[in-house]
């Protein structure tokens, strides 16, 4: 719908804001939230489409507060992008999402080019109890860089994947103090 078209409905229905009777109160107020909500996707998607690069990444990040079934194919989309700050945005806001459809580009995002966008995915993924998916998040702890190693111990605390225990307090030799810091944490929430 068009902004014009959206301004024509949002004026024929803010006078039953006054209507005497509370449903239609209500029934009045919650229209004008779902047409303010449409507004606001198309803005944000204006921003994404013309925006310069901080502003994408702005827009990727609003397009997580919406939230909405909507807002996914573009966050897949923009997942797949070239520019890393792209996809670090929309593989970070995935992640917050939790969706369970998001799960194979997340997954995905386990073999990006940039350590970045990986370590995201990890930490991502650490939202989903799913066996399958802590094994996919084991061989990290095994990168030995302070960065995918320690974000794996994280993911894999939050997780409960207790059976990793002995491989988490192997960790806490790393020569990394991040990596030592994670593993340590990781080991206080395993149940």
């Amino acid at each position: 719908m068009d902004h014009a078209e959206r301004i024509k409905r949002r004026d024929a229905i803010i006078p039953l804001l006054k209507d005497p009777e509370p449903e239609v109160r209500l029934a009045a107020s919650i229209a004008l939230e779902a047409l303010e909500a449409a507004e606001s996707l198309e803005e944000v998607f204006d921003r994404l489409k013309r925006g310069d690069r901080a502003t994408k990444v702005a827009a990727i990040y609003a397009l997580g507060r919406i939230g909405d079934d909507k807002v996914l194919p573009i966050l897949y989309y923009c997942a797949g992008r070239p520019e890393e700050d792209i996809r670090c945005a929309a593989v970070k806001v995935l992640g917050e999402l939790a969706r369970p459809d998001a799960l194979p580009t997340l997954l995905e995002k386990l073999q990006d080019p940039a350590v970045t966008v990986r370590a995201l995915a990890i930490e991502a993924l650490s939202r989903y109890r799913n066996p399958s998916v802590a094994a996919k998040l084991t061989p990290f702890l095994e990168a030995n860089d302070g960065i995918l190693d320690a974000e794996a111990a994280l993911a894999l605390g939050r997780m409960g994947a207790a059976s990793l225990s002995d491989a988490m307090i192997k960790l806490l030799s790393s020569p990394f103090d991040k990596t030592r810091a994670a593993a340590a944490t990781a080991l206080a929430q395993l149940p």
